[in-house]
C-alpha cells in the first residue's frame, strides 16, 4: 500500500505535468500554431468524417421499406483505382454505354431536367442513392434551385447541352457552343465544370467528340437498352409515366435492379 507521502509526490508530479502541458498549448496558440482540439470537438470531427464516408448500406432497412423496397440495396463494391475505359481516339474522350466491370453494379442516369419532383429529392437523400443528372439549360429553365437541392442530397450534375439539338446536324463551332456553353452555365450555377457529357438522343459524330474534348469533358456517356441487366449497365431512367411521379418510377426501377441481384453505384467513380 502506498504511503500518504508517496501519494502526495504522485499528485504533485501530475499537477506539474498538467501545468507544463497547458503552458505549451497556450504558447502554441500565441505563436499562431493550430489551436488544441478539445476531446468533444475531436469526436465531433470524427463523427462528421465517418458520416461523409458511409454508403447506402448504412441506411436503416425501415427506410427502404418506407420507399417500397423489400430490403436495403446491397453496398456497392470499392470502385476501381482508375477508369477502365479507352479513349475514342487520340485526344478524344471515351464513349461509353456500359462500364467495363465484373461488379454487379448498374448506374442510374436522368436527362434534361423537365421533371422536378420534390419527393425524388427526398428519395435520393434518404436512400443515399447515387444518381447522375444530365441537364439541358433550356429545359431546366428557372428550375436550377431544385437541382441545387438534389446536389445537396448527393446527386451529381452533368452536361446535356444548352438547347438539346441534334448535334451531328451542327458544324463543329455550333456543337462546341452547345457543349461549352452548358459547361459554363453549370459552373456559374453550381461552381463545378462537369466532366461527363451526354449528347441529346445519343447522337454524335467526330466533331462532337472534338468539341467535348475541347470543353473539358472526360467521357461521353450513352446508355444500355438491355432488359436483362449486365454488370456496368448505364441505365437511362424514364421520367414519370402513366401518372406516376419520378420518385415512383425510380422506386420501380430499384425493385427491378434488386430482383436481378444488382445494386447501384456512382457512375463518376468509374469514369
Amino acid at each position: 500500500m502506498r504511503s500518504v507521502r508517496q501519494d502526495g509526490k504522485v499528485g504533485l508530479r501530475r499537477a506539474l505535468a498538467t501545468a507544463v502541458l497547458t503552458s505549451a498549448l497556450l504558447a502554441a496558440g500565441a505563436t499562431g500554431c493550430a489551436r488544441p482540439i478539445a476531446p468533444a470537438e475531436h469526436l465531433d470531427r470524427l463523427d462528421k468524417k465517418a458520416t461523409s464516408t458511409v454508403g447506402a448500406h448504412s441506411v436503416p432497412a425501415a427506410t427502404y421499406r418506407r420507399w417500397g423496397l423489400p430490403a436495403p440495396l446491397a453496398p456497392a463494391p470499392e470502385p476501381p483505382a482508375r477508369p477502365a475505359v479507352r479513349p475514342a481516339g487520340p485526344g478524344l474522350p471515351p464513349v461509353v454505354d456500359r462500364v467495363p466491370t465484373r461488379d454487379k453494379v448498374v448506374f442510374l442516369t436522368f436527362d434534361d431536367g423537365a421533371e422536378r419532383d420534390p419527393r425524388f429529392v427526398d428519395l435520393v437523400r434518404e436512400l443515399r442513392l447515387p444518381v447522375s443528372m444530365f441537364l439541358t439549360d433550356s429545359v431546366v429553365g428557372p428550375g436550377y434551385a431544385h437541382f441545387g437541392r438534389l446536389r445537396a442530397a448527393g446527386a451529381s450534375v452533368q452536361n446535356h447541352t444548352l438547347d438539346h439539338p441534334y448535334l451531328p446536324g451542327l458544324p463543329y463551332a455550333g456543337q462546341r457552343a452547345e457543349i461549352c456553353g452548358q459547361q459554363d452555365k453549370l459552373k456559374h450555377r453550381f461552381g463545378i465544370r462537369p466532366h461527363l457529357f451526354r449528347p441529346p438522343y445519343g447522337a454524335y459524330n467526330h466533331d462532337t467528340l472534338r468539341a467535348a474534348a475541347d470543353c473539358g469533358v472526360a467521357a461521353v456517356v450513352l446508355w444500355s437498352d438491355a432488359k436483362r441487366l449486365r454488370p456496368g449497365d448505364i441505365l437511362h431512367c424514364p421520367e414519370g409515366r402513366d401518372g406516376a411521379t419520378l420518385a415512383e418510377t425510380t422506386t420501380r426501377m430499384l425493385n427491378h435492379i434488386q430482383r436481378q441481384g444488382f445494386t447501384v453505384a456512382r457512375l463518376e467513380d468509374y469514369l
